[in-house]
């Protein structure tokens, strides 16, 4: 119990029922299957640069869409991405320890910031909220820049090791890639097991009518306390993949600019579906580089395109797999 709240263990007796059979789904599935393959059938570094690129998006953009289904939008989750690489790089070479202790370290460390954080901001609501988050997101670079012993200040550190697990060092990008794939998949399955959890009703609850649910005896404060740790703890897995695959990381790689794209493909995909993430990180990564030819219009093409998708499909595009009828977002 919380302030006479219930916790989230027993926030929603019942499940809701369950929804429509999606016609999508075994096509989605083989589909997603294939573009999976596709990049090491291909074989090409390009193509597997991009293919990584998206998988660590689909990891911080599911992050990202956690919180804003209960009800909340952060202007700070390149913030967390980026306290998540900076401790797995000092864990790896300023402790010595292995890459998975240092992505551990990385996703406690983010986790325990947005609590903390979180036990404060999340008194605030809507633009209060994001205005203190984007607060917080700046004072993160200050401190990275600021920080000259610790953490390299503007020029950053170099000589990241790569990844390693079992003792192979995935110190080539095929190997890289199904790294990152294991784990964009393995943060859906996460994300599907929540959302069809008691846990992932009360932040459904809370997104769609707050009021209403603490009414009915969830607490909104806790609910979007937990979601907005466990979001975040993602994002610092993100970060430390993004440096031990970069081999370098920067204050200004982790600023308001990654934060901004994140929230993009999050509205692009669809904030309410599980997949969102997966569909706005496959259009939205790839996408500048269909515009970088041309550099003085590239953000005018950027911007027009997303303008075009919000404009005809502001649920995102996920909507339009959602089984026929079903005005309810897909688990």
């Amino acid at each position: 119990m919380q302030d006479g709240k219930i916790l989230l263990s027993t926030a929603v007796p019942h499940a809701p029922p369950a929804a429509r059979r999606n016609p999508w789904a075994l096509p989605g599935r083989l589909a997603l299957l294939a573009l999976a393959i596709f990049p090491l059938a291909l074989g090409k570094d390009f193509t597997l640069h991009l293919a990584i690129q998206i998988c660590i998006n689909v990891v911080l953009v599911s992050g990202l869409s956690l919180l804003a289904r209960a009800g909340q939008v952060s202007l700070c989750h390149g913030a967390f991405a980026g306290i998540g690489a900076y401790v797995s790089v000092l864990v790896v070479m300023g402790l010595g320890q292995p890459f998975l202790l240092g992505a551990a370290a990385a996703m406690l460390a983010a986790g325990l910031f947005a609590y903390l954080l979180g036990t404060v901001m999340l008194r605030l609501t809507g633009v209060y909220f994001v205005l203190l988050t984007f607060a917080f997101g700046e004072f993160v670079r200050l401190v990275l820049l600021e920080g000259d012993s610790v953490t390299g200040g503007a020029n950053g550190i170099t000589g990241v090791p790569p990844a390693a697990l079992l003792g192979h060092v995935l110190d080539n990008k095929a190997a890289f890639y199904l790294l990152t794939l294991a784990c964009a998949a393995g943060v859906l399955w996460l994300l599907h097991t929540l959302y069809r959890s008691p846990a992932g009703h009360a932040i459904d609850a809370v997104g769609e009518n707050a009021q209403l649910a603490e009414a009915t005896g969830i607490s909104v404060r806790g609910t979007q306390r937990y979601a907005f740790t466990l979001g975040s703890a993602l994002a610092g897995l993100g970060g430390a993949l993004t440096a031990h695959y970069l081999r370098y990381v920067s204050p200004e790689s982790f600023g308001m600019h990654l934060s901004l794209a994140l929230i993009i493909m999050m509205v692009v995909g669809g904030r309410r579906y599980l997949y969102g993430p997966l569909i706005g990180a496959l259009v939205m990564t790839p996408l500048p580089e269909l515009f970088r030819g041309a550099v003085e219009t590239q953000n005018i093409f950027y911007g027009a395109a997303l303008i075009l998708m919000l404009r005809f499909l502001p649920q995102g595009l996920a909507s339009l797999f959602r089984p026929r009828g079903d005005g309810r977002a897909q688990r």
